[in-house]
């Protein structure tokens, strides 16, 4: 058997209790309007949430390191790019994989400069400040 309904309205908080909020107290026997108040005021619209999730995934940094490979590959040597691929870049610093020590002993002390300026000129001397070529 169901308790009988209160017979007074119990108190609602601060504010005019709309007459949902007012009929769903009564059926309860507990003014929970409080409570939803609470909950509501730490929902937030998802456009408040993307830039936060979007920063969490690094998508600016992956979108860079494409654009880096692209212009790379239009800017650099054809016989450079065959051989000397990037694959990162942290902290301005590019890293390059090389296929064989030869290459790299040719880019490291033939190219290196030129690869940097072209870069450089691309992308701006802070977002290129070096660049580290490694066997791979």
């Amino acid at each position: 058997m169901l308790p009988p309904f209160p017979r007074h309205i119990p108190p609602l908080g601060p504010g005019k209790a709309t007459s949902r909020q007012r009929v769903f107290a009564q059926w309860r026997g507990v003014d929970l309007a409080p409570l939803e108040r609470a909950q509501a005021m730490r929902a937030r619209p998802a456009s408040a949430l993307l830039p936060g999730v979007l920063a969490g995934l690094h998508l600016d940094r992956r979108r860079s390191e494409a654009e880096v490979v692209k212009v790379w590959n239009n800017l650099i040597d054809p016989n450079i790019v065959a051989h000397a691929q990037p694959t990162g870049i942290r902290k301005g610093t590019l890293f390059v994989t090389v296929d064989s020590s030869v290459w790299l002993n040719e880019i490291v002390r033939y190219r290196r400069k030129e690869i940097l300026d072209r870069l450089q000129h691309s992308f701006g001397r802070d977002f290129i400040t070096k660049i580290s070529f490694r066997v791979g």
